[in-house]
């Protein structure tokens, strides 16, 4: 290998994500918000003066009034989920309004609703520490509203479980938080996965470059601790309940795990018959050619022990190995898919063009037994649970949905958003 080639495989590949965020913004952009509030401290001041400056908040809030409002009436708050950095709050209303099926905001708004989206300055921080600004909206929401009509809290993926504990918590603080539904959409209430090998590939990224640190940041970021079923802090750990997670869980507990006081509702983008998404365990999902990783193969998930998940190989630095124990076959899970191996295959392939693919590009994210919360996710048989056949009292929640088919974690349905709007009316 040439210096010149070795100077350009060594070189910082760029942002690769965790997850795909839910606030890709697409044109055109969003419509500017009847209101805009801030909670927290302003988290930026030091970039003040920069070309295209926008100061950014612990969180903030964009009101969209229902026809004839010129304060919240009916209001329903919509929290965002995972990722790292700022929410951006165009894109998110892109996500509820502009999908293919089902125009969120819109639908909202003729059942007389107020749409309330909540973005975080930093979506990586602990979701505690996000539940105190959604405390805040909540709050805030209260102060502001026109007559009487209770509110309606949830959130998706992740902003699911921030506005689980803010609830619960105002209840154990003896504060009236007014909200007579809360839903989560998507969200990890026994835990999401990401695959060790997807994880470990980040840490090597890091470890054979301390530039190409961005997904090994995101992934031993605090939500993402919390959030994680298993999860590595570097290449050679050995998968485990990360202590951040069980810290989280003792919090829930320490508010009663749920709200007690609203009706409880959540669905799931994996379907609820048991049936997964056709991912096979132990093949292929992504391999690396080019200068940057020549020879990197990163499996799905196997049972078993020693299962081999990674092969990692960088030219300069030393090849590492990961295998797991005693893991399910979580990766072809009934439940919201995310494209993990696509998108790390992508990010690479910006650099070099053309060097990794992704033969499996899409595994599950979001198992349902998780999303409805009716079964944890340590083993294939809970995963594969024909949660259809369950007496519906074995979830966590008062009423649920599982959609029809494996779909995209948080995609706008109309299956799913249809009947969580008619239980809102």
């Amino acid at each position: 290998m040439s210096d010149e080639q070795v100077n350009e495989a060594g070189r910082p590949v760029g942002p690769i994500g965790l997850v795909a965020p839910l606030d890709e913004a697409k044109p055109p952009k969003a419509p500017e918000p009847d209101e805009t509030w801030h909670f927290g401290e302003h988290l930026n001041p030091e970039e003040e003066g920069e070309p295209d400056y926008v100061p950014v908040y612990d969180a903030t809030a964009w009101i969209y009034y229902a026809t004839g409002h010129d304060a919240p009436v009916r209001p329903v708050l919509l929290a965002d989920g995972f990722n790292s950095g700022p929410s951006t709050l165009d894109g998110l209303y892109q996500h509820f309004e502009r999908g293919e099926s089902y125009h969120l905001i819109s639908e909202l708004h003729a059942c007389g609703r107020d749409a309330v989206i909540l973005g975080y300055g930093e979506r990586s921080r602990s979701i505690l520490v996000n539940a105190r600004f959604a405390t805040e909206a909540i709050l805030r929401l209260i102060a502001e509203r026109r007559g009487d009509a209770p509110l309606v809290v949830g959130g998706f993926s992740m902003g699911g479980l921030v506005t689980r504990y803010a609830l619960a918590k105002m209840e154990t603080d003896g504060i009236d938080h007014q909200t007579s539904t809360y839903f989560s959409y998507d969200s990890p209430h026994r835990g999401a996965s990401v695959p060790i090998c997807l994880q470990a590939f980040a840490h090597y990224m890091k470890q054979v470059n301390p530039l190409n640190d961005a997904l090994s940041n995101q992934i031993n970021s605090a939500a993402s601790r919390e959030l994680l079923w298993r999860h590595i802090e570097t290449v050679q750990d050995i998968p485990e309940q990360d202590s951040a997670r069980s810290d989280f869980l003792a919090a829930l507990e320490q508010v009663g795990n749920w709200p007690r006081r609203p009706r409880t509702l959540g669905v799931s983008n994996g379907k609820g018959n048991g049936q997964g998404n056709d991912v096979e365990p132990g093949v292929v999902a992504f391999r690396s050619t080019g200068l940057l990783f020549p020879g990197t193969v990163l499996y799905t998930q196997a049972e078993g022990d020693n299962v081999l998940v990674a092969d990692l190989k960088a030219t300069w630095a030393a090849d590492e190995t990961v295998t797991t124990s005693g893991f399910p076959e979580i990766d072809g899970a009934p439940g919201g898919p995310l494209a993990s191996f696509g998108i790390a295959a992508d990010a690479l392939n910006k650099i070099l063009g053309g060097r990794a693919e992704a033969p499996v590009p899409s595994i599950c994210f979001v198992p349902s037994v998780s999303a409805v919360a009716v079964r944890d996710i340590d083993t294939t048989g809970k995963l594969s649970t024909d949660i259809d056949a369950l007496d519906p009292a074995e979830s966590e929640l008062d009423e649920f949905l599982c959609a029809s088919h494996n779909e995209g974690h948080t995609e706008i349905t109309a299956e799913l958003c249809g009947w969580l709007l008619e239980r809102l009316i």
